[in-house]
């Protein structure tokens, strides 16, 4: 009996601390990764890192502090065919001593260049601080430093805070493919990304897979010629429900 009931409290403390590891669904995560991934020279099981390059606040009250490890690998490449196509996935955060597991989905993808852009003055003037800049948002949006803004072309409306931080609630665009859903209410952390940033920036025909296309928890990139993402890289990551499990057999 004993034995049956530290058995028990070793399943409920195992489970407290894996809800306590979860990422709640609708967190946005903008990353960078560290590394170059080019479809003719990635192959399956092909590691990959990033780092999360903004504080962000979960909806549980906990933080994923900015720089936190997130880890991926590549699930297949191909370049042999008249169009490349190149199947990702991140799979865990590293954050204070936790490994917490991702099943997220891509709403954009921008390469260096165009995030090293949105990270000066739109005016080309290299005014002598840079917390009064005015910059431009990947996907168009307007930040306004010196006032501690971000306005997008609609009504949204978010904050700018020190450093590449921006505070700003998702802008659903359906017809790009970013539908509404959970998170989308919330402020979120965006970095150098717009309220309504969907698809991929400075990546010449390259596209994402969406809807009935794209696997739970796998990001699939195609393109007409080749697939070549630098390191410094930008994407904009929100957290999917875990895949349902599949019944067991009786």
């Amino acid at each position: 009996m004993r034995h049956f009931v530290r058995s028990i409290i070793v399943v409920l403390i195992f489970s407290a601390v894996s809800l306590a590891q979860a990422l709640p669904v609708g967190t946005v995560l903008p990353v960078s990764l560290k590394s170059r991934i080019d479809a003719k020279k990635a192959a399956p099981g092909k590691t990959f890192e990033g780092s999360v390059m903004q504080d962000v606040q979960l909806n549980d009250g906990r933080l994923v502090k900015k720089g936190a490890r997130v880890s991926g690998h590549v699930v297949r490449a191909d370049s042999s065919s008249s169009e490349t196509s190149l199947v990702l996935k991140f799979d865990s955060l590293e954050d204070s001593g936790q490994t917490i597991p991702l099943n997220v989905r891509l709403l954009a993808v921008a390469s260096m260049m165009t995030v090293s852009e949105a990270q000066a003055p739109v005016n080309g003037l290299a005014i002598s601080r840079s917390d009064e800049w005015t910059t431009r948002q990947i996907g168009g949006d307007l930040v306004f430093r010196g006032q501690g803004s971000v306005k997008s072309a609609g009504s949204v409306q978010g904050r700018w805070l020190e450093g590449s931080s921006v505070i700003m609630p998702l802008t659903a665009e359906p017809d790009a493919g970013c539908d509404s859903g959970p998170g989308y209410q919330l402020p979120q952390s965006l970095w150098v990304f717009s309220s309504g940033a969907c698809g991929t920036y400075g990546l010449k025909d390259v596209t994402i897979a969406r809807g009935e296309e794209a696997k739970p928890g796998e990001i699939e990139l195609s393109s007409p010629d080749k697939i070549d993402i630098g390191g410094g890289s930008g994407w904009l990551l929100i957290q999917d429900p875990a895949p349902a499990r599949a019944a067991a057999r009786p």
